[in-house]
């Protein structure tokens, strides 16, 4: 059965087409854009904050963003227990609006960075994950300019305590290093997830890579996982 994808557009986003394309004409989903100034999610199933740089980011990464008033209703959905994923910018918001713990420094180069990158699986008990068959590192890109995640001593403990920690960089070899951090996150940090377990925020961009055109796919088993979850 079909899913129904609502992907929030906000003034400046520019991964809503990325995400709209890849789960639809890929994955073969049904996807709506959702108007950052509606408050109506349209009985989605699944909410996607896309990358991109809303508002600007004239203030803080995702600072604007999270007063838009679609957000309120996104806040609701996932407290109700509604699935709600976060990608780059949408990370971001995730974080200012308090869905998910901690704050988004600049990169510790201070340089916009992007390139592809490898994630190490830290937690497959999650439903974006518990599908994925591979043991092996996903290959998909970064591109942000503040994705150095930070957070005080005892979230990181409840972080590492309650298993929210999904996605570390690594090495192609699946190393958790310095050496494979591209921005100077705490512990390498690419994504978490809630205590719930219903709302994911991370860096990389799965969207960008599904189409086979663009020689990357793996992002498709974190959407492709999720979906299971949900139809089962």
């Amino acid at each position: 059965m079909k899913l129904k994808f609502g992907v929030v557009v906000f003034p400046g986003s520019n991964c809503d087409h990325d995400a709209y394309y890849s789960l639809r004409k890929i994955l073969d989903q049904d996807v709506k854009f959702l108007w950052h100034k509606d408050n109506d999610l349209q009985n989605c199933d699944v909410i996607i904050l896309p990358g991109g740089f809303s508002y600007g980011d004239y203030l803080r990464s995702g600072a604007i963003a999270r007063f838009s008033p679609i957000i309120n209703s996104v806040i609701d959905f996932a407290e109700r227990g509604g699935y709600v994923i976060g990608i780059c910018n949408g990370f971001q918001i995730l974080l200012e609006a308090g869905l998910l713990p901690g704050v988004m420094l600049k990169n510790n180069s201070l340089q916009f960075i992007c390139r592809d990158i490898y994630l190490s699986i830290e937690n497959y008990n999650t439903i974006f994950t518990n599908n994925i068959e591979t043991s092996k590192p996903l290959k998909m890109p970064i591109a942000h300019g503040e994705g150095n995640y930070y957070t005080d001593e005892n979230t990181l403990t409840s972080l590492i305590e309650n298993n929210q920690i999904v996605f570390k960089y690594s090495s192609n070899d699946g190393k958790v290093e310095d050496l494979f951090n591209p921005n100077g996150s705490l512990l390498n940090i690419a994504g978490i997830i809630n205590k719930r377990g219903n709302v994911l925020g991370m860096m990389p961009h799965p969207e960008r890579a599904c189409d086979s055109v663009l020689g990357k796919t793996d992002g498709r088993l974190i959407f492709n996982s999720l979906i299971q979850n949900i139809n089962n």
